[in-house]
């Protein structure tokens, strides 16, 4: 069974491009709307299990989909911790420390990249995906690339490829018996 990976709707921090680690900041409207519409592309995919980060710009997301009575709530599903680089922009980071690149650096007193990367390994280890239906997880934009590094079975660095939109949709799955991406980053 497949994998669905939900990226929560927009916030005021997303849309200023600032890393939103810890700090719980709410959706916006444009944010909502953008869960509510997450419905419609979920609706006819049966889940047997979903899940959410703690964060309530993820569980918050999950509800406007229509998941609110079935969510488990995953510790390990928080976004990356950005330690000194939360609420700042990729600009200012570059500023402080140029050259820097998350995935090989990691987040001076937050998480290193293998950190995140074994964070999620151990999540799909203890992940009991289900013989019928599908895994719903909602999340954030690191860390679920992280999740499908971990999945995949690649070098967390690999995450740098990937993009996740607010409100996209990614499907996990298997292609003749191995990890695949079956779909990214769909609005």
């Amino acid at each position: 069974m497949s994998i669905y990976l939900v990226r929560h709707g927009a916030t005021t921090w997303t849309e200023t491009r600032r890393h939103t680690g810890i700090t719980d900041v709410p959706l916006t409207r444009i944010g909502e709307d953008e869960a509510r519409g997450l419905r419609q592309k979920l609706d006819s995919v049966p889940f047997a299990r979903v899940i959410s980060s703690p964060r309530q710009r993820a569980r918050r997301t999950a509800a406007l989909a229509g998941f609110s009575g079935r969510l488990e709530i995953a510790p390990s599903l928080a976004e990356y911790d950005y330690g000194e680089f939360e609420g700042l922009t990729s600009e200012e980071i570059e500023v402080l420390h140029p050259g820097w690149e998350l995935w090989r650096d990691g987040c001076p007193g937050g998480e290193t990249p293998a950190q995140v990367l074994e964070r999620t390994t151990k999540f799909l280890q203890a992940l009991e995906l289900p013989s019928e239906g599908n895994t719903l997880l909602f999340g954030h934009g690191h860390i679920l690339r992280a999740v499908a590094a971990a999945y995949l079975g690649v070098p967390v660095t690999f995450c740098r490829h990937l993009i996740l939109k607010v409100a996209s949709v990614s499907v996990l799955d298997q292609e003749h018996g191995q990890p695949a991406i079956a779909s990214w980053d769909v609005v």
